[in-house]
């Protein structure tokens, strides 16, 4: 392996504060290179597409760059499937809307406890406007797991859509996505993957996950914060049509956009994915491949990393973790401790130099199945700049405030 953790980190300009950045599921740092793409885009200046002058074709260069580098570093078929937008949230609302037109009473969805609210809310809203049901899969709240069968067993003839999470992004869980997603193709069912825990950590490949949509976030893999859903067949975008402005291009992935896209932004995404797939020096060959080998020795870093701060957790007797699943996940944990508020938590890590989250992290269905209600907990999530020394800051910080 020729992942350089420390090589990495001399990119990142925040990382020389001497802090542990332990915050990355809430959005992770950028490196220089994406610092300068979108300073240099605006240097050099941008015009809005459709111009005969070169700023305006230099803009829809980038939109065209960008659509290709989510494409290599999710294994999209075709960069025509990519749509961008402000945020998963914001994109999830605009897919939501889209697929609801053609549901009908006694019609059904299914979504899960495991996910983020933007995963359940956008489907929950437009199922009950359009009179479908609404089927909720719930989380063993004892290890953190969304076993298959309680997604499985909820999809029949009826269901339309099924939202499901790549992984959680408060408990790490990553379920068995490609046995749903199977499921919900064999009875006509449309899959929509929420990735934006899930990418940071995984090596994607689109047509291994089986989902029909997969959205993830660029903020949080080291990017500006910009994000994508895409399809895995742009041929289903072509059948769905968004409202939109009579004048605004009809075609595919463009209608799905409102407004012009922000393109220092995408500049931002492209020199993202160029840096992830360059983690790596000695990977070779496209970029698809050189993020196939840098992704890989990524994840054997953060696993390694996860396996401490999991063992550690285990060990200190005034911390709870909640959900501890036994199977794959991404190097996230959330825990408490004992009589102690979540947000004096944060606060006395940060008081130590210490950067982690609190509360319910927006995992609102996570915070109720497990029972800890809104306040929810203190979530510490590592990136692939997170080194050892870090991690044991955090253990020791806490065996202090435990004790």
């Amino acid at each position: 392996m020729a992942f350089d953790v420390e090589k990495t980190r001399e990119q990142y300009p925040a990382l020389a504060d001497g802090r542990a950045w332990l915050d990355g599921a809430a959005g992770t740092q950028v490196p220089q290179s994406v610092i300068d793409a979108v300073s240099d885009a605006y240097r050099v200046g941008m015009s809005n597409v459709g111009g005969p002058y070169e700023s305006s074709r230099r803009a829809s260069g980038i939109v065209a760059e960008a659509r290709a580098a989510v494409a290599d570093l999710v294994g999209a078929p075709d960069p025509t499937g990519v749509v961008f937008g402000p945020s998963m949230t914001a994109l999830t609302y605009r897919f939501a809307a889209v697929l609801a037109g053609g549901w009908r009473p006694g019609d059904e969805i299914v979504v899960t406890q495991l996910d983020h609210d933007a995963n359940v809310r956008p489907w929950v809203q437009h199922a009950q406007r359009a009179g479908a049901a609404v089927r909720m899969a719930e989380l063993d709240p004892e290890t953190g797991e969304l076993p298959v069968d309680h997604v499985t067993d909820l999809i029949g003839e009826r269901t339309k859509l099924v939202a499901v999470t790549a992984a959680s992004n408060v408990l790490g869980t990553m379920p068995e996505l490609r046995a749903i997603t199977d499921r919900a193709r064999q009875v006509g069912a449309l899959s929509y993957a929420d990735g934006v825990q899930h990418c940071p950590h995984a090596h994607v490949r689109l047509a291994e996950l089986g989902a029909d949509f997969y959205a993830t976030s660029a903020y949080k893999w080291a990017g500006p914060h910009l994000a994508a859903v895409v399809a895995a067949d742009p041929w289903s975008l072509e059948n769905l049509h968004p409202d939109k402005l009579t004048p605004s291009p009809d075609t595919v992935p463009d209608r799905f956009e409102l407004g012009t896209n922000p393109f220092a932004a995408l500049a931002g995404v492209v020199a993202a994915v160029d840096h992830l797939a360059g983690l790596d020096p000695e990977a070779s060959g496209t970029r698809a491949e050189r993020l196939a080998v840098s992704r890989r020795g990524v994840q054997a870093h953060e696993d390694e990393l996860a396996k401490t701060l999991f063992e550690g957790l285990a060990a200190l007797d005034g911390v709870v973790r909640y959900g501890a699943p036994q199977g794959p996940c991404t190097p996230t944990a959330f825990f408490g401790l004992p009589g102690k508020e979540p947000a004096d938590v944060a606060e006395q890590l940060a008081e130590r130099g210490l950067n982690v989250s609190h509360g319910h992290s927006y995992a609102w269905e996570v915070v109720h199945a497990l029972g800890i209600g809104p306040k929810g907990g203190v979530r510490a999530s590592l990136s692939h700049y997170t080194n050892r020394a870090e991690v044991e800051r955090l253990l020791d910080a806490l065996g202090e405030l435990s004790s």
